[in-house]
């Protein structure tokens, strides 16, 4: 498979809307037969905040071919005489005893009616936060008048190629299940938008997993399960989680404010081979970002970049592709000013840029 992939293999990819543990447990990190892990343990202390997420709704798409002939079928027939036509189901889990539940912003869609069930059988109608499309992340809340159940997340960044994880969800809408695997690759992109990051796993993942939580063994939400890739819709061993240190940010702004807000610069970038940054007059193993255009009355204008210039770090930290850059700025808090060290006809020189508030679509 060739990164990053096409519209049409977006549709393959997306994973279809079927849609309290800090503790690492002592038995999941020995061995058991052949020397692998036993999961029975950590799978008993996660599984309680691991919620399944059914939304409803009129129905916008037919049952796709891989759904049909399974469990999860039902959820996409129309229902005459017995409410809204269901529109699918998913998976979450609960970060907060007070009933803050993360899922994929693809998950509940456009729903006029989320329910949220637990593992105890306790079903829940849910509000919802806020979301966010660019990286597929919603919150939702539940009333309880008890503690519940919840999990921590932990440190995506600490995690190494090959380590142990655990996913856990709603595979097909039959209700909670865990696969076990190791992390493939980290930093996937996968051509679903600028923030692409993934985290890959051959954990097995299906349609009915979106949103749910992809566990290190220490029992914390390392990665929220987002897409496969598939030719079936069904677990080809290749699944994709977004990184919990890109979801932590997210969904704290969307607790605090019910909407996330990036920073935006109004330029177009390319990369820049270490070359062709040597000959424009730095060092020829350095790399950096060039500025191919500039979008008029954007904050890159005001603050005077021009097209050509090339950008080799923001507040002094490097960067070295477009990528990154973008997803730097789009870090800082709209209204910060950030220092850009560039290059402009050979001389290096730095621009303050006052960051502005990234638009719903923007044109650079």
């Amino acid at each position: 498979m060739s990164l990053p992939l096409s519209r049409r293999d977006l549709g393959l990819l997306a994973l279809l809307p079927l849609a309290g543990c800090a503790a690492p447990p002592a038995a999941a990190q020995r061995s058991a037969l052949g020397g692998l892990p036993d999961f029975a343990d950590l799978a008993e202390r996660v599984l309680p905040a691991v919620v399944n997420i059914a939304v409803s709704g009129e129905a916008r798409t037919e049952i796709p071919p891989e759904m049909r002939g399974t469990p999860f079928e039902r959820f996409f027939r129309d229902r005459r005489g017995r409410g809204p036509q269901m529109q699918g189901a998913g998976s979450g889990f609960i970060i907060d005893p007070s009933g803050l539940v993360v899922t994929n912003n693809h998950v509940i869609g456009n729903a006029t009616r989320v329910t949220v069930s637990l593992q105890n059988g306790r079903d829940y109608q849910a509000r919802v936060v806020g979301v966010d499309e660019l990286t597929d992340i919603a919150l939702l809340r539940i009333e309880e008048r008890t503690a519940l159940p919840f999990v921590p997340l932990g440190s995506s960044a600490a995690m190494r190629v090959g380590n142990w994880v655990l996913a856990a969800g709603n595979p097909f809408g039959l209700g909670g299940s865990i696969t076990v695997g190791i992390i493939s690759a980290r930093g996937r992109e996968i051509g679903a938008g600028p923030f692409d990051d993934f985290i890959q796993t051959d954990a097995p993942i299906n349609p009915g997993n979106s949103g749910g939580p992809l566990f290190n063994m220490a029992g914390e939400v390392i990665g929220i399960n987002t897409a496969i890739y598939s030719p079936s819709g069904a677990s080809a061993g290749i699944g994709f989680a977004v990184p919990s240190d890109m979801a932590r940010g997210v969904i704290e702004q969307l607790r605090n404010g019910g909407r996330v807000e990036r920073g935006w610069l109004g330029v177009a970038v390319q990369d820049l081979p270490p070359e062709d940054v040597g000959r424009r007059g730095t060092a020829p193993a350095a790399r950096g970002v060039l500025v191919a255009g500039v979008e008029r009355g954007s904050p890159a204008a005001r603050a005077g970049l021009r097209q050509g210039d090339v950008v080799l770090s923001i507040n002094g930290d490097r960067v070295d592709t477009s990528r990154a850059l973008v997803r730097t700025i789009a870090a800082v808090p709209p209204g910060q000013t950030v220092r850009l060290s560039i290059l402009r006809e050979g001389r290096p020189t730095d621009v303050p840029v006052q960051v502005g508030r990234r638009p719903a679509q923007p044109q650079g």
